[in-house]
């Protein structure tokens, strides 16, 4: 199952929060800005299973960019409904480079102290930026190869928009690397998680076709666990006690 959700906002701001929040020494994140939360039904990981009835397990998060803190937010919330309340959060992001690992992490650390965000465990990824595995590239050039433009029968990209040319493939090497590690990190870390929730890639108009766009999305979630793709407005929903 894949869902995927943005937010946009004009600028009025709500709380979320438990019945918790309300009690005295209480501090939950809050300010999230036109959010309706609503949990789907979703199937249950089998390693995992159930536990009186709620899902027990992990939620995986992958927070790869600022989008606001969106990314982050929302899985806490899930923890906070009878149906994820049994779920830890598992932390992931980018190091800004492999040197600076350890300063990466205590920097993450302190600022999910500061966002009230209680987790279970958090990585660091040093290596997004590495170049895919050779059975990476193959896969992903089987999976465009129906949707690639066909000159020699006429196709063109003023007809064909959402047809993926070699100037895409081309032009897009480094986002198209990108995705493809990620997908390997996926599967290296998160294939036992009951729900995956990561940072939606930003679709460019003009710059990246719709169908590759669309095959980056199929890339990133095809035989994974239930994914959450997730992307905020780059408008802060966090805010922290100095």
């Amino acid at each position: 199952q894949l869902l995927i959700a943005t937010m946009s906002s004009n600028g009025t701001k709500h709380s979320l929060g438990t019945n918790e929040s309300s009690k005295e020494g209480s501090e939950e994140p809050n300010e999230v800005t036109n959010v309706t939360l609503r949990v789907p039904q979703v199937k249950v990981n089998p390693e995992n299973g159930l536990s009186n009835g709620h899902i027990k397990g992990t939620i995986d998060v992958w927070w790869l960019f600022d989008d606001g803190g969106l990314t982050l937010l929302l899985p806490y919330l899930l923890t906070k409904k009878s149906h994820w309340k049994n779920c830890k959060l598992r932390i992931f992001s980018a190091a800004s480079k492999a040197s600076a690992l350890d300063r990466d992490q205590r920097h993450m650390a302190t600022l999910l102290s500061k966002f009230r965000i209680n987790y279970h465990d958090m990585t660091i990824i040093p290596d997004v930026g590495k170049k895919p595995k050779a059975e990476s590239l193959e896969n992903f050039e089987q999976l465009i190869k129906p949707w690639m433009l066909n000159t020699e029968a006429g196709e063109t990209q003023e007809s064909h928009p959402w047809k993926v040319s070699l100037v895409d493939i081309s032009t897009q090497t480094e986002r198209t690397h990108r995705h493809l590690r990620c997908r390997e990190l996926l599967m290296e870390h998160s294939m036992d998680a009951q729900l995956i929730v990561m940072t939606l890639p930003m679709p460019r108009k003009g710059i990246v076709s719709s169908g590759l766009y669309m095959a980056y999305l199929d890339i990133l979630t095809k035989g994974m666990p239930q994914i959450l793709l997730l992307r905020g407005n780059q408008e802060s929903v966090l805010t922290y006690y100095s």
